[in-house]
C-alpha cells in the first residue's frame, strides 16, 4: 500500500520558517522523483520543487526561489521542504508527490501551512 506522509505544517508568522517532511511508503522511493505541490484557495495546485532521484538535480518555482529549499534522505524515505522568509502569499496546503520509475503518481493528503500575523 503506496503512503505519503505530509507532516510540519502550521501557523507561521511572515518572515519565520517550517520544515515540511513527507514520508514515503510501499514503492521504491530510491528510484522516484519527489515533489512538492501547493493549492492556495480558489487557485489551482501549482508546482513548487522538485527533485531528482539521486537528489543532484533540483527544480525550484520563481516565486519561492531563494527563500525554499527541496531536500531528500532515500535512508529514510522521505523528501523536505526548507521553507525560510515566508509571506503570507505562501499560505496554501502543500502536498508530496511521488513519481516512480514506472511512471506513476503518488500524492500525500495535504499539509496546511498558514502565514498571518
Amino acid at each position: 500500500q503506496v503512503k505519503l506522509v505530509e507532516s510540519g505544517g502550521g501557523l507561521v508568522q511572515p518572515g519565520g520558517s517550517l520544515r515540511l517532511s513527507c514520508a514515503a511508503s510501499g514503492f521504491t522511493f530510491s528510484t522516484s522523483i519527489m515533489s512538492w505541490y501547493r493549492q492556495a484557495p480558489g487557485k489551482e495546485r501549482e508546482l513548487v520543487a522538485s527533485i531528482s532521484s539521486n537528489g543532484f538535480l533540483k527544480n525550484t518555482a520563481d516565486s519561492v526561489k531563494g527563500r525554499f529549499t527541496i531536500s531528500r534522505d532515500n535512508a529514510k524515505n522521505t523528501v523536505y521542504l526548507q521553507m525560510n522568509s515566508l509571506k503570507p502569499e505562501d499560505t496554501a496546503v502543500y502536498y508530496c508527490k511521488g513519481v516512480s520509475g514506472r511512471g506513476e503518481d503518488y500524492w500525500g493528503q495535504g499539509t496546511q501551512v498558514t502565514v498571518s500575523s
